[in-house]
């Protein structure tokens, strides 16, 4: 939808700090404290789901170790903002560059993530780049949303609105997982504006969908063997969550929405499983504040519902799947866990940089943050 209706008023752009209650972080500690624990098998592990050790131990450095107001005035350090765009509510980091050609950059975070999986790349991109950081309406900060049809490219809709807001007529677009799908669609929206596209953790775009016969087969290379294999497990062993966010959001979000450790459980089960193989639990590659102060932004806002509800409005629209490209120079950075296949992503997307990484999974800012901003400064360093 445009945003021709808005107002000067709702389209003012405010200065925003986080300042959360005594009492809501009074209240998450006594529900943590009655948390009302499931029974599991002996020696399950994450077989049947969320470890139950692993989710006692971090419940308890929740409850008596993780400092939320410490991780809150960091936040605070980071010039943030809200604005109405589209009936929705926007929270966005705006971290501008010291460098006077600065081009400006949009960073777009995915499911079960927040703006806090880029905290590890701002200092190294804004050297080059006006960051732009937003919460994806539903998410976070941005709050619940607050009618129906918030999907992939009406989200892409409000960043082009956004940047133009900031007075942005120029600027490349990056992200993973949901960001992966919002990038490339804010191109094809914007593409007079769009100068390039950079993308990890890609799958719908990027990767084939439904099974792939021995003809598509021959050529592909070892690792794209691996992938469609990785594919093929997770669209099997691995769909759970997606079923359930695409079909049953509201009846997912009460549980989530009601009990700490059931949102802590439904993140942290993805979190070991995405992140790097060679991580056997989610802090052996990301921080275990940073973790948490994650799962807080769901909590603290009471979004588990909202932000589900995107796979819903994704899924039940005929044209969230890409079919042709914007045009827009396009580079994807395949890391050791991603599963992008470069012959299916050349049909919806105008490729003109790969590299493969054998390090980091699917949260690469917050895995391996430095080898991302560097593909990130190398590919838009080239379209200058």
């Amino acid at each position: 939808m445009a945003d021709n209706s808005a107002t000067a008023e709702n389209r003012e752009i405010r200065p925003f700090r986080i300042d959360i209650p005594q009492a809501q972080l009074d209240d998450l500690h006594t529900r943590l404290d009655l948390t009302r624990w499931p029974d599991e098998l002996p020696e399950a592990g994450w077989e049947y789901g969320a470890s139950l050790p692993y989710l006692r131990d971090l419940a308890a450095y929740w409850r008596g170790a993780y400092d939320w107001r410490k991780h809150e005035a960091a936040l605070n350090e980071l010039p943030q903002f809200v604005t109405e765009i589209d009936g929705a509510q926007v929270h966005f980091l705006h971290v501008r560059s010291a460098r006077p050609d600065a081009l400006p950059l949009v960073l777009t975070h995915g499911w079960p993530g927040s703006v806090v999986e880029f905290l590890g790349v701002i200092g190294s991109l804004s050297e080059d780049f006006h960051l732009v950081i937003p919460s994806i309406p539903g998410f976070g900060f941005s709050g619940p949303t607050r009618d129906k049809g918030w999907n992939v490219n009406r989200v892409a809709r409000a960043w082009a609105e956004l940047m133009r807001r900031l007075g942005y007529e120029r600027y490349g677009a990056q992200g993973g997982d949901m960001g992966a799908l919002i990038s490339p669609a804010l191109a094809r929206i914007a593409p007079e504006s769009v100068v390039g596209v950079h993308v990890n953790a890609a799958s719908v775009g990027f990767i084939p969908l439904g099974p792939v016969d021995e003809e598509a087969r021959e050529g592909l290379t070892d690792r794209e063997l691996r992938s469609l294999a990785s594919i093929a497990e997770f669209t099997t062993d691995g769909f759970g969550y997606n079923a359930l966010q695409s079909t049953r959001p509201q009846t997912l979000s009460y549980g989530l929405t009601d009990s700490p450790v059931g949102q802590l459980a439904w993140i942290m089960e993805k979190f070991q499983a995405w992140t790097h193989s060679s991580a056997a639990l989610p802090e052996d590659a990301i921080d275990r504040d940073t973790l948490l102060t994650n799962v807080m932004l769901y909590w603290l806002t009471g979004t588990a519902g909202s932000a589900a509800r995107m796979y819903y409005e994704n899924s039940h629209v005929p044209d969230w799947f890409p079919t042709q490209t914007s045009g827009v120079p396009t580079a994807v950075a395949n890391f050791g866990e991603d599963v992008a296949i470069r012959r299916w992503a050349e049909q919806a997307n105008t490729l003109v940089r790969w590299t493969e990484f054998d390090r980091g999974g699917h949260f690469a800012a917050l895995e391996v943050p430095e080898l991302l901003a560097r593909d990130v400064r190398e590919f838009f360093g080239s379209l200058r």
